[in-house]
This record gives structure tokens, C-alpha cells and sequence, in this order.
């Protein structure tokens, strides 16, 4: 039993170290990494190259051969890894091609430059112009290998024609866009070292230079032809980027191409193989680690860079420049977008209107001044600037909303504050005209004061009625409650004059009496009189009095029941 579990244990550990040597071996070999898809138009990703290039973490560079269809593409890769047909990329020899999409050999070489350690793929492209597939496919596989490589091999048989300098248009537009940055500007990505390869025999005593030099000149249009204007146009652009773009020529291997694959170093043409040699020792001086936005990308990060790039190029019916100017300006658009946000966030809100938008105006000003300053694309930035444009004008509207509802919080309360104190003023016990107008004034200072932002209008308008109401409210009260306090003053001297004429009564009885008597009793007759009229009486009689003051009205009534009196005797 003891025995069969160490069996069992060195057989799980052989097992462990089998299955990692066979993991790291597998890599030695072709993974695709970017396939067509059904409809042979547009590019998707393949997970199983990725894979390969992810598990990196030094620095990535990449060499891509790109050109026609059955122009010796993988063989080339092959010669340049010193790899044989059947170990390294599949070469076809029927006319459908053996290369679809983008293919990687899963193993990188590895180089040190300038004491950087650089890991290098190898990347070799379907072929143009074959049988089955759109122009649009084939600039979208171009327009991928432009972008991706430091090193770009166009590998063209015999000479070059008006088609193959068509083809690069789409590198002549990058060039435009994205590398003439000013100095101390970081570039979106170093463009790919153009090398053309001529593989013919014979130039005819002419350098492989002069061969492009001269492909690269005016063709006449005295017929205007729009089609030789635009070529026109791109060998223009190219001769600038002469100094990133290097001629080189390689002979035929052999005569007999089909049996290539079969021929080992000795069977082959030795100026092939000399030339070839000198081949790997230029290219591996062009190579460069891939800089993106200032910085080298190890493997997760170059993955991530070919989703963004791939995503871009499938965008509408034909890869654009536009497209990946975009990409390149979507991480500066949104550092902009985020400085315009900070510097608005620092505002105190709530801020008159017109406050808020001169600082609205004067930070877009400086975030728009910023993006201008870095972003990628000379031609095919407006629609970057735009987007910019109406994203800084979605932040402002959500700022001026939060001005909206504090402007409106904070007067609401001020309102209320400025009512609350009008009520304590309506309810004096003792009310005083002057303290209600201090407080209506102190009310008014501190809402107009205070109050700001874009309610004011609107809450000024409610201000401007409540007082009015408190006021004339505070006013009829005020009115009301004096006059009840002179009746009850009145009431009060009435009533010192009565204790006063009672005594004069008892002081005097006969003078007075017999007036009383003759208002109560009248022809034999006794009369219901109010209390009232007593008073009256009282009061008339208290007036007559020198040194008294008598109530006028109730005197000259008194007087009249008094001339009846005096009548009826």
C-alpha cells in the first residue's frame, strides 16, 4: 500500500513537470492572432495567439511582413527565425493562400537594445489582391501591421507598381496624423520603420534606392485622371518620410521556388543567403520596443492596444484614420474632461447665473487650450474637439442644475427665516410700529444679501408679497389694538369722572337731584332709562363743573333730553 502511494506521487509530480515543459514548448510555434470573419470584411481577435503574447513582461517589439499574395511572405519569416518550412510559418504552394488574418510565432526573440531586454514577434499577414476577399479587407490587415509593428517589411516581387504605392496611403495618413508632434510632445505611437523589399535578381546597374527614388517620382496627369493625383499625392508624402523608410534588395533563393522548403542552406544561391544574413542584421537594427503615448508595452498591455486599434479599424465600411485618431485621443479627451471638472469644483455654490458661466467659460477655455496642445491628429481631430466640446457642455448643464436646487434651497430658507420673524412681529404683546419696521428692514438686507443664484428672482417676487401682507396685516392690527386701548383709556377716565361726580352728588344733593329726578320721572310718570344714559347725564353735569372735562358727544345728548326736560316744566 505504502508502495503504490509513492508511485502514485512521483507519478503526479512527472505529470505536473511534464505538463509545464510541454505549456512552454507549445508556444514554439504559429498561433493566429487576428482572423476574418464569416463575411471575409472585417477582423475579429483569436485568443489563442494572445494567449502567447499576454504571458510577456518585458518590453514588445514587432516585425510584420506585409504584400501581395503568394509573394514568399512566410517563407521570408521562416529565413529570418533560421527555421525550416516545416517548423515555422505554414508555406503554400496552391493558389488559395495558406495565411488568413494575422499570424504570430509564439516564440520571441529576444534582444537587448540600448540595455533594454526586448522581446520581439514575428507577425506575417494575409496577402493582398486574393481570390475572394474586398479591398476593404485587405487595407484593414495593412492598416493592423502599420499600427502594430516597429519594423514594416513590404516584400514585393520583381519591381513596384502604382497599386503597391496605393497601398500605403493609409501609413502616408498616419504619418500626417500622428507623427509630426512638437518637441517634448509624446507621439500616440512611434511609426513602424518602412522597409521595402525588392526580391529580384537583376536592378539593371541601378541601387534598390534609386528603384523606389524613382518609383516614388511625379507621374504626369496632363488628363487630370483623379486615380494618379492621389498616388501623386502619396509618393509626395513619402519622399518627406524618406528618412523612415530604407531600401533593400534580395535575390531568388533558387530557381525552383516550389522545392524551397526541401533545400537546405548549401542548396540555395550563396548571394541569397549572404544578402539574407545582412537582411537579419538590418532589420534587428531598426528594431525598437513599441512606444504608445510615451511608453513601452509589455505583453498585457500590447494586447490591449491591439483590442483598441482593432476595435477602431472595424469601425464603419472602411478603416480610417479618423477612427484611430479617436483611440489615441480618448485617454487626453478624458484628462481634459477631468481638469475642466476640478477646476469647476471648486466653486461655492450657489453663484449668480452669470458668475457660474464666465467661470464656466474661462475654464473650457483652458481645457479646450490643453487638448489642443496634446491631442494626436492634425486633420481628424475636429471630431475629437467636438466631443470634448459636448461633453465640458453635459458637465456644465449638471452644474448649473446644483446651482438650481442650492440657489433655491438656501432662499427657501431665508424666506422662511424673514416669515418666521414677521409672525413674532404680529404678535407683540406691546406693538411698536418702529421695531416692526427695523425688523422688516433687517429682513429685507439679509434676503437680498444672502439670497443668490437663480431663484432670487423668483423668491424675491414671493418676498415682496409676504411683507406687503405682513405689513398691512401688522398695520390693521396695530390700529385695531389702539383703538381698544383709548376706549379702554376712555373708560378709565370715565370712570375717574364718575367716582368724582358721585362725590359732588353727595357733596351737592339738592342741586342734582331734582335733575336726576326729572330725567327719570316725567308727567307722573316713571321711565326706563339705561345705565348708559345715566352716564350720559352724569357726565353732562360733571362738564358743567368748573375744572371738570366732560365727553363731548355724550354731553350734547345728554343736553337735548335735558332742553325736552326743561320743556315739558
Amino acid at each position: 500500500m505504502k508502495i503504490s502511494c509513492w508511485v502514485l506521487f512521483f507519478w503526479l509530480l512527472l505529470s505536473i513537470f511534464a505538463s509545464g515543459s510541454l505549456s512552454i514548448d507549445s508556444f514554439n510555434q504559429a498561433f493566429p492572432i487576428i482572423e476574418p470573419d464569416p463575411g471575409h470584411t472585417k477582423l475579429r481577435l483569436s485568443s489563442e495567439g494572445l494567449e502567447a503574447i499576454k504571458r510577456i513582461t518585458n518590453p514588445i517589439a514587432a516585425v510584420s511582413v506585409i504584400g501581395p499574395y503568394r509573394s514568399g511572405k512566410s517563407f521570408l519569416l521562416n529565413q529570418l527565425l533560421s527555421l525550416s518550412c516545416y517548423e515555422g510559418f505554414g508555406v503554400g504552394h496552391m493558389r488559395d493562400t495558406k495565411t488568413k488574418g494575422i499570424w504570430v510565432w509564439g516564440t520571441p526573440l529576444e534582444l537587448d537594445i540600448n540595455g533594454v531586454k526586448t522581446s520581439v514577434f514575428y507577425l506575417d499577414t494575409e496577402g493582398f489582391e486574393s481570390i475572394g476577399k474586398s479591398n476593404v479587407y485587405d487595407d484593414r490587415i495593412f492598416a493592423l501591421a502599420t499600427v502594430l509593428s516597429s519594423v514594416l517589411i513590404y516584400n514585393l516581387p520583381e519591381t513596384i507598381r502604382e497599386a503597391d504605392i496605393s497601398r500605403l496611403s493609409f501609413a502616408v495618413e498616419l504619418a500626417e496624423e500622428f507623427y509630426g508632434r512638437s518637441a517634448g510632445q509624446d507621439v500616440a505611437f512611434e511609426p513602424a520603420k518602412l522597409l521595402w523589399l525588392i526580391q529580384r535578381d537583376f536592378l539593371q546597374g541601378k541601387s534598390v534606392q534609386q528603384m523606389v527614388n524613382e518609383a516614388l517620382q511625379h507621374v504626369p496627369n496632363s488628363d487630370g485622371n483623379k486615380n494618379i493625383d492621389q498616388v501623386n499625392q502619396i509618393r509626395d508624402s513619402l519622399a518627406i518620410m524618406g528618412d523612415n523608410s530604407t531600401a533593400f534588395s534580395l535575390p531568388q533563393p533558387h530557381l525552383q521556388r516550389t522545392k524551397l522548403c526541401d533545400m537546405k542552406d548549401g542548396e540555395l544561391d550563396p548571394m541569397y543567403v549572404k544578402k539574407r544574413e545582412q537582411l537579419k542584421e538590418l532589420v534587428a537594427s531598426f528594431i525598437r520596443p513599441k512606444i504608445v503615448q510615451g511608453k513601452s508595452l509589455n505583453g498585457k498591455e500590447f494586447v490591449a492596444f491591439l483590442e483598441q486599434i482593432l476595435e477602431a479599424l472595424n469601425k464603419g465600411e472602411i478603416p480610417t484614420t479618423g477612427s484611430l485618431v479617436e483611440v489615441f485621443n480618448k485617454g487626453i479627451l478624458e484628462r481634459c474632461l477631468k481638469l475642466y471638472s476640478e477646476m469647476m469644483a471648486k466653486l461655492h455654490l450657489p453663484l449668480p447665473e452669470k458668475s457660474l458661466q464666465n467661470v464656466h467659460e474661462s475654464s473650457k477655455g483652458e481645457t479646450m487650450k490643453s487638448f489642443d496642445e496634446q491631442h494626436f491628429g492634425r486633420h481628424h481631430a475636429k471630431k475629437s474637439v467636438m466631443q470634448l466640446d459636448e461633453e465640458i457642455e453635459k458637465v456644465y448643464k449638471n452644474f448649473i442644475l446644483a446651482n438650481e436646487y442650492k440657489s433655491a434651497k438656501l432662499c427657501e430658507a431665508l424666506y422662511t427665516r424673514c416669515e418666521d420673524r414677521m409672525d413674532q412681529l404680529q404678535v407683540l404683546r406691546l406693538p411698536s410700529m418702529a421695531k416692526f419696521n427695523a425688523g422688516f428692514l433687517q429682513c429685507n438686507q439679509s434676503f437680498e444679501r444672502e439670497c443668490v443664484g437663480p431663484s432670487k428672482e423668483n423668491y424675491e417676487n414671493r418676498m415682496i408679497k409676504m411683507m406687503g401682507k405682513s405689513k398691512s396685516s401688522f398695520i390693521k392690527e396695530y390700529n385695531h389694538r389702539l383703538f381698544n386701548w383709548l376706549v379702554a383709556f376712555s373708560l378709565v377716565m370715565v370712570s375717574l369722572s364718575i367716582t368724582t361726580r358721585f362725590g359732588i352728588l353727595l357733596l351737592q344733593p339738592g342741586k342734582h337731584l331734582s335733575t336726576a329726578l326729572s330725567l327719570i320721572w316725567t308727567d307722573g310718570h316713571y321711565h326706563l332709562v339705561s345705565w348708559r344714559q345715566f352716564w350720559w347725564y352724569i357726565g353732562d353735569v360733571t362738564a358743567e363743573e368748573p375744572g371738570h372735562v366732560g365727553c363731548y358727544p355724550y354731553t350734547i345728548i345728554i343736553k337735548g333730553a335735558r332742553i325736552g326736560q326743561e320743556q315739558t316744566r
